[in-house]
């Protein structure tokens, strides 16, 4: 038996080395599973490349693909889990929030039969209250309006079998929701819950606008209600008008009242123009998701491959 093991990295110099030894602490305990761990350097800018090659040239388990440029977090997850080829392939980040010490866990309920075992957060330690609350609440917006629903307090963190992660290759979206396209996919899929740490080092790579965006990127990839909240914004902003321009009447008819000035004019007409560009923002949003789609780019290239043996997978594209 094989397990996989995928770590995306960008800009995490100072705690690869950490994340390598609780990791193979983690695994050097399981003697009937061997084990291949995939770092996924994301266009790291600092010193991140070279360290991996330092810890690959002393673990001939060690594996590294080095992308060509900065995809992003869930492309950079999608190479690694492209190029794995274990049994059951685990999902980690590099900066040791989710701890290593769990995967034991997320094994044992993988060899019960489950096929995702995700972690959900019952603590988050060194989160502001402001994530953590729009983070909440996001996913109870997000579950009410999707064809799909995905876990609360859960991230990118889990164990998938083989089962799973060929369902996932063959999902080519270019906008990838990875724990969402987890939800989708079905199978047996139970929650481990654990508290999560603070960062051991370094920042977080998800400041407050790539947050938002990954958010709307969650939204249009699983419902279709905003455009359904588009059809209704317009509808409202026509009934106001309606209502408007009969109120307007009757004022003129039945009474010696007339509304003048262009005051209600110019918020009627920033009413209107307030809504059609909100839904138009919302139809771009979806038509540029179908742009990239039919462009039919590969998801990423990839530089350099390190410690395999095999050809480079497909779906990929080698600059060697």
């Amino acid at each position: 038996m094989l397990l996989s093991i995928v770590i995306p990295c960008f800009n995490e110099e100072e705690v690869l080395f950490e994340t390598y030894r609780r990791i193979k602490s983690v695994t050097s305990k399981y003697h009937s599973l061997e084990t291949e761990i995939i770092f996924v350097d994301d266009g790291s800018k600092d010193d991140t490349p070279f360290i991996l090659r330092d810890i690959a040239l002393k673990n001939k388990n060690i594996k590294i693909i080095k992308l060509a440029r900065n995809f992003g977090h869930q492309i950079a997850s999608t190479a690694g889990i492209d190029s794995s080829i274990g049994d059951a392939v685990v999902l980690i980040d590099a900066d040791l929030q989710d701890p290593p010490e769990i995967i034991p866990e997320m094994i044992k309920k993988w060899q019960e039969g489950y096929d995702v075992v995700y972690g959900t957060r019952i603590e988050r330690k060194g989160e502001t209250l402001f994530k953590k609350f729009t983070a909440r609440y996001f996913y109870k917006i997000l579950n009410n309006i999707s064809e799909v629903q995905i876990p609360l307090d859960a991230g990118d963190f889990r164990l998938m079998s083989k089962t799973v992660v060929n369902a996932l290759k063959a999902m080519p979206e270019r906008d990838r929701f990875i724990r969402g396209m987890v939800s989708w996919i079905g199978f047996k899929q139970i929650s481990l819950p654990y508290r999560r740490e603070k960062r051991f080092a370094g920042s977080s790579k998800y400041p407050l606008m790539k947050m938002l965006s990954f958010s709307i990127d969650g939204l249009v990839s699983f419902s279709a209600k905003p455009l359904d909240f588009s059809i209704l914004f317009g509808i409202f902003s026509a009934l106001m008008a309606v209502l408007g321009i009969f109120y307007a009447i009757v004022l003129r008819v039945f009474t010696n009242i007339w509304v003048e000035g262009w005051t209600a004019l110019m918020i009627a007409v920033l009413f209107i123009g307030g809504v059609q560009l909100l839904c138009l923002g919302i139809v771009g949003k979806y038509i540029g998701r179908i742009y990239r789609e039919i462009k039919g780019r590969p998801l990423y290239f990839v530089e350099e491959y390190i410690g395999f043996e095999e050809v480079p997978p497909i779906g990929s594209r080698s600059l060697q």
